[in-house]
């Protein structure tokens, strides 16, 4: 997706992961403008996953530099500076990693009143505002275990975007799901992220989405 915007918010250079003798990436640069949206593609065990798990230092890099809206993300990067970062960040799992005690409306709604400090009945306003916007509105109450995993990922998106992030990091968000499906999810988080002008990075196997 090409963007006006010459404000560069995501950069990294060389950025280097290993786990002991295996080098899981071996030198990645990427730049990334606001506003864009990115598809890493590979087939499984290419690193992509371990890659965009490195822009909020879920998994610390061995080597390189890594910038995320002008913060420097390393062993030295401050406790503030981190938590800034990751409130910036919504994630899409490819395993959707809902909270299975919770409803689909907590799930949701947790975000904005720990991260943004909303109050609960705002921030479930908005829950089930976003759960409109992704077409299951009609399974507020419900638990993770009782939807399809078309309507989990779904979970997953309005969840992500609960907190009104910055950035948008997918993993293989289509994983999971058959090919109609994974589709329709796809276009869905797209729209999503193009309407709100946020920064997306799709890591993916799938060449459809490339």
């Amino acid at each position: 997706m090409s963007t006006d915007s010459d404000e560069m918010i995501i950069e990294t250079e060389g950025v280097k992961v290993n786990f002991g003798d295996f080098w899981a990436l071996k030198g990645v640069d990427i730049k990334v403008r606001k506003g864009e949206i990115i598809v890493i593609l590979g087939p499984s065990g290419s690193g992509k996953s371990t890659y965009i798990r490195t822009l909020n230092r879920l998994q610390p890099h061995s080597a390189g530099t890594i910038k995320i809206d002008g913060i420097t993300i390393d062993d030295d990067t401050t406790v503030s500076d981190l938590k800034y970062v990751r409130s910036e960040v919504g994630f899409v799992f490819q395993q959707f990693n809902l909270f299975p005690h919770l409803s689909v409306l907590d799930n949701i709604s947790l975000a904005p009143i720990w991260v943004r400090k909303r109050p609960k009945a705002e921030a479930e306003q908005l829950a089930r505002d976003l759960l409109e916007r992704v077409g299951i509105p009609e399974q507020a109450e419900k638990f993770p275990g009782q939807l399809s995993g078309g309507q989990q990922q779904r979970v997953a998106i309005a969840r992500a975007l609960a907190h009104e992030p910055k950035f948008i990091l997918a993993d293989e968000p289509t994983g999971n799901l058959d090919y109609k499906t994974g589709s329709i999810v796809l276009n869905m988080l797209s729209d999503l992220v193009r309407e709100n002008g946020r920064t997306m990075i799709i890591a993916t196997h799938d060449r459809e989405m490339g």
